[in-house]
């Protein structure tokens, strides 16, 4: 965090904590402590009135298990916004894409995120690749994220495991950091305040 005289707080960004992530045709996951752990961060910053954004996602295809009207696009008991809490919702990996965020983040004075959410390597990662890319300082709260394993995805590589959902997370907290974010645990990020999260 920049931690400049008179800067707002890091936001703290919760990217697609929502029911859709339940259903079991995701296969194995990962770290089931992520949401215990969003909501560490998310009581933390609530007790300081520091910005909160909820992000989440609808898609677009007619078989998308996001599909807008549905239960499943409903936010994670325990995560949901509160009033005044501000929500964004997007159609694709970026939480920056189709929204008004960034316009969000430039108009509150705010130039650095925490950010957690689901899954790892898809819109966790999209959304710290291009927040960085847009000068934002990104701290990524590793273990209040979470992947599913890669097997589903390996039809271009026919014969070859895909990475299960410990490597596929690790992987990708690996690429981010140090380039694109400073990966650190919750209760890191939490003990740290909010002039030293990066």
């Amino acid at each position: 965090m920049n931690g400049a005289a008179g800067a707002s707080p890091a936001a703290l960004l919760l990217v697609d904590f929502q029911r859709a992530f339940l259903d079991p045709l995701w296969g194995a996951r990962n770290n089931p402590g992520a949401e215990a752990r969003a909501a560490d961060l998310l009581a933390h910053w609530r007790a300081r009135g520091w910005p909160v954004i909820h992000v989440r996602h609808e898609g677009t295809a007619p078989d998308s298990l996001f599909r807008p009207g549905t239960e499943a696009v409903a936010f994670l008991p325990g995560l949901e916004p509160l009033a005044g809490e501000v929500t964004f919702t997007k159609a694709v990996n970026s939480a920056f894409i189709g929204t008004g965020l960034e316009a969000h983040l430039r108009a509150a004075g705010i130039g650095d995120l925490v950010l957690c959410g689901l899954t790892t390597p898809h819109c966790v990662s999209t959304s710290a690749r291009m927040a960085a890319n847009l000068g934002f300082g990104v701290t990524l709260a590793h273990d209040a994220c979470a992947a599913f394993a890669a097997t589903a995805n390996m039809g271009w590589a026919a014969g070859l495991p895909g990475p299960d959902a410990e490597a596929a997370h690790l992987y990708a907290v690996s690429h981010l950091h140090g380039e694109f974010v400073t990966a650190r645990a919750s209760h890191e990020i939490i003990g740290a305040g909010p002039a030293h999260v990066a």
